[in-house]
């Protein structure tokens, strides 16, 4: 490849991440909504009632590994990926806890966690929280030794 090409090339890949990079709009969750990755890790562990999962990120990363009992239900970036979330939260009663996380990304950056978290508040779920990954599913889930599960399909 000609050196010219490769700068393009770098400079388009630039541009589709801060195309990707959520607007300065406030996030639509507040701090006692947020779960840290630990918390849920020793739920998963426990003899305590599980909450429901969601993984509302890229099927080809759920497929890859995601945290045990999680159910696909995205990319909630793209409109199948909501309605796909539509259909499995459809089900589920709206005072039940409810998780979602994606890990695709750092977290600030993140394009599918902020439509999943509107989606859900909208349709009512009182107990609804988001899985903190500030950098992604690697390093704040599997590097920290949490488990993990592959998909059978």
């Amino acid at each position: 490849m000609m050196p010219h090409r490769k700068i393009f090339s770098a400079g388009l890949v630039s541009l589709v991440l801060l195309a990707q990079t959520p607007t300065d709009a406030p996030d639509p969750w507040k701090d006692s909504d947020l779960m840290q990755p630990a918390a849920l890790a020793a739920r998963l562990s426990s003899s305590q009632t599980k909450p429901k999962i969601l993984y509302v990120g890229f099927p080809i990363l759920y497929r890859s590994t995601h945290i045990p009992g999680a159910e696909l239900a995205g990319p909630a970036s793209k409109p199948e990926g909501l309605d796909l979330l539509k259909q499995r939260a459809a089900k589920i009663p709206r005072d039940q806890e409810l998780v979602i996380y994606c890990g695709c990304c750092p977290m600030d950056r993140c394009p599918n966690v902020r439509p999943a978290f509107r989606l859900l508040r909208e349709m009512g779920f009182t107990r609804l929280k988001l899985v903190t990954i500030p950098t992604n599913m690697s390093t704040d889930w599997i590097g920290k030794g949490y488990p993990v599960e592959k998909a059978s399909v």
